[in-house]
């Protein structure tokens, strides 16, 4: 997926602790919020135990308003209005995950 208006960030394979995981997502958000040219975080949380999914997305649920939408994977498909949108304005055309209900991703759409 070569996009210039999307990042990917794998916090689910790099042996992570929540805490760090959650700090290196806070400060991905912040930096590419900031620098304004990426609309689309894709958060690769991996699939494992679960307690990393769950944690973050309890944080992006507690984040509410931040976000235009946080769109989990198995809700990124042509039925979810969001996903469709948000495919659409952010030119995201070749995404192998669209429609597949992976739920070990996450995706952020930001202002």
């Amino acid at each position: 997926m070569k996009n210039e208006k999307i990042k990917i960030v794998d916090i689910g394979h790099k042996n992570l602790n929540l805490e760090d995981a959650q700090s290196l997502l806070e400060t991905t958000i912040s930096q590419i919020a900031y620098e304004g040219n990426i609309k689309v975080l894709k958060i690769i949380t991996g699939h494992g135990s679960g307690a990393l999914r769950n944690s973050v997305r309890k944080w992006l649920q507690e984040q509410e308003g931040r976000f235009q939408a946080v769109i989990n994977g198995e809700d990124y498909n042509m039925f979810n209005i969001l996903a469709v949108d948000m495919r659409s304005e952010c030119f995201i055309r070749d995404d192998r995950d669209f429609g597949k209900g992976n739920s070990a991703i996450i995706f952020v759409w930001l202002w």
